[in-house]
């Protein structure tokens, strides 16, 4: 069954987060051991951004940098991207955050994250209320700023209130990271709240254990609907996807890749090809199957954000990739 979400309306996506440098192995090994890494930019916000700029709409990306070389690396990165650097604030005082992540041939690389007092947990409320809103339609929010600080918590609460206010499509992807949050069940209270404010949420299984203890993508996709969200994606890895609003729902297969370079940033290809879809007026169907497309393009590369699509790209892809057998 096929159908659309009448309330998203084209306009600019706004997105609060933190930019990060990123050194990527290049060997296999511990991160103590090996000689050599790449560098590169990441977070999940700006991989969304990316992804929504390479697919022609219109991200407005804030965050908060400091003054060193891993700043400027981020703001060179964003305006090669073509993405607007107005809202990327200079904190002379903070350091920029970065991470560190292992090559493996098998299973999930292991990241670390270096981003305690960083530039942008000073992110506050202040900043959302000084924002221009003009021409924003979707706000997307991820469970990774709310526990970076107690002034990033207040930024996604205004965040929320500043969209609803400003009757803005609210996208939610809870990107759970446990060792932000002081403790779990903080972390389960405030990402369930968050949720509930939500138009669309877009959790994995894992997100729908934690956070409601239950596995099955239907469970999960009903427990969220239940909290307040009103269109649920459930992202099941490599398979495909479920999606309900409670009345209707689909599983839209993923596709078949040869192979696996990285896992990482394909939740937020996901994200970005669902929302490009829906902002294009493809139904849910469709949107969630370009989510499919991106997230499995993603595993073909290293880089967090590397390998997301330009229109050409993506169509190329889901041509010469077959579906999942279900």
């Amino acid at each position: 069954m096929s159908w659309l979400v009448n309330d998203i309306r084209p306009g600019k996506v706004l997105l609060v987060g933190e930019a990060m440098g990123l050194f990527t192995a290049g060997e296999e090994g511990p991160c103590s051991q090996v000689g050599a890494f790449g560098a590169s930019v990441a977070g999940a916000e700006l991989n969304v951004a990316i992804g929504l700029r390479r697919l022609g709409q219109d991200p407005l990306y804030m965050t908060k940098i400091g003054d060193d070389p891993l700043g400027e690396r981020i703001r060179l990165f964003m305006e090669a991207n073509q993405l607007d650097t107005s809202l990327v604030e200079l904190n002379r005082e903070r350091h920029t955050g970065f991470m560190m992540k292992t090559k493996e041939s098998v299973g999930d690389p292991k990241t670390y994250y270096f981003r305690k007092n960083s530039a942008a947990s000073t992110i506050g409320a202040g900043d959302v209320r000084a924002l221009d809103l003009s021409g924003v339609s979707v706000l997307h929010l991820t469970g990774i700023l709310p526990p970076l600080s107690e002034s990033c918590l207040a930024a996604s609460k205004e965040l929320l209130c500043a969209a609803r206010a400003n009757h803005m499509f609210i996208s939610f992807d809870p990107n759970l990271r446990p060792v932000l949050w002081r403790d779990a069940e903080t972390m389960r209270s405030t990402l369930r709240s968050l949720a509930s404010h939500a138009d669309l949420v877009l959790p994995g299984i894992g997100e729908g254990v934690e956070l409601f203890g239950v596995e099955r993508v239907e469970d999960i996709a009903q427990a969220f609907l239940d909290n307040g969200s009103r269109v649920v994606v459930v992202k099941d890895g490599p398979r495909g996807a479920y999606v309900s609003d409670g009345k209707r729902s689909a599983y839209v297969p993923g596709f078949v890749v040869d192979h696996v370079v990285d896992t990482v940033g394909c939740g937020d290809g996901f994200a970005a090809g669902v929302l490009s879809g829906l902002l294009e007026g493809l139904t849910v169907e469709a949107a969630v199957e370009r989510g499919c497309a991106l997230g499995a393009i993603q595993t073909q590369h290293v880089s967090d954000n590397e390998g997301l699509p330009t229109p050409q790209e993506l169509a190329e892809f889901t041509a010469s990739h077959t579906r999942v057998a279900l």
